[in-house]
């Protein structure tokens, strides 16, 4: 049986073949389709503002959903796209207050999320968990394969936390936090309790399977315990701004997890058996999410990526 080490080596060079090439430092770590990515035209792209609550926004535009919390204290946003995306960001939150953006909190240390920390973090105090500093300030192997530079200073967080931080703005406790080895290691929500909208950065998204940063500290048990354990403290009414799509509710969440559960328990199964991952893709294991493969991660590469994870450590599969 291969070793963890082969197995995760197999994932990332299937993973870098098919990804599209770095564009630039902004986009080495990008969620963006290979299609939008290999032609990238800022230029095109609209700012879509949502107002989810009185006082909380979602824009949709390139790159992860932020949210952006607004009042007389200023503006706390999460995350912010890649760089190239920023003037339109800036025209956009003039268009929802005339107040200057104060927090800015990365969810994860991707491009897609944290691409114009530079250009908001001269005037704004850059959050992030302790790991999206160290990921950024060195620089890293990103999810898919590709180098990740170092981060200019004038990009990195300035306030870093390890498990939990409280924001007491804009009328709002806004609740930060730290989700271990999920989407990466360094993952954060963000829950604005008054007006009951949490943003789930990367641990939640709409395109199909998960990209899971394996080089960087992600699980998918990781993420389906910290999901349910998170979640299980939310009111059952609760908004939710996933990292990308469209804005969701708690049922869809619940469908999220219970796919990233049942389909690990399939390879599980598959593999006490003695199946290898040819003979799951050949057998078609996971057919009846099918739908999901069209998105980024293929139901291939998902089927790998559970494979490493169940056999893990013990060489033998784990349920």
């Amino acid at each position: 049986m291969k070793s963890r080490s082969s197995l995760l080596l197999t994932w990332a060079t299937i993973i870098l073949i098919l990804a599209a090439p770095c564009l630039m430092a902004q986009t080495a770590n990008s969620h963006t389709p290979p299609a939008a990515a290999q032609q990238p035209n800022f230029s095109n792209v609209e700012i879509k503002v949502t107002k989810v609550a009185d006082t909380v926004y979602m824009l949709e535009g390139m790159g992860g959903n932020i949210a952006v919390s607004v009042g007389d204290d200023g503006i706390f946003m999460v995350d912010d796209q890649f760089a190239p995306m920023a003037p339109k960001i800036k025209a956009a939150l003039k268009g929802i207050s005339d107040k200057p953006v104060r927090f800015l909190l990365n969810t994860h240390y991707h491009g897609d999320h944290v691409g114009g920390n530079a250009e908001f973090g001269p005037a704004a105090l850059i959050i992030a968990q302790d790991n999206v500093r160290k990921r950024l300030e060195e620089g890293t192997i990103g999810w898919n394969g590709n180098k990740v530079p170092p981060t200019p200073k004038e990009g990195l967080p300035v306030l870093t936390f390890n498990d939990r931080l409280t924001l007491h703005l804009n009328g709002e406790d806004i609740r930060i936090t730290h989700i271990p080895n999920a989407h990466t290691d360094g993952d954060s929500v963000v829950f604005f309790p008054q007006a009951n909208v949490v943003h789930m950065g990367d641990l939640f998204v709409t395109y199909g399977f998960p990209i899971v940063d394996v080089n960087n500290g992600g699980h998918v048990s990781g993420m389906i315990a910290g999901i349910e354990q998170f979640f299980s403290a939310l009111p059952a009414d609760v908004k939710v701004i996933p990292g990308h799509g469209p804005l969701c509710n708690v049922e869809d969440v619940r469908k999220f997890v219970a796919m990233m559960k049942e389909t690990r328990a399939l390879v599980a199964q598959a593999a006490q058996q003695g199946k290898t991952p040819e003979q799951m893709k050949q057998a078609h294991l996971l057919a009846k999410y099918e739908d999901l493969g069209k998105g980024m991660i293929k139901a291939d590469q998902w089927i790998d990526l559970l494979y490493a994870e169940v056999t893990e450590k013990t060489g033998s599969a784990r349920q």
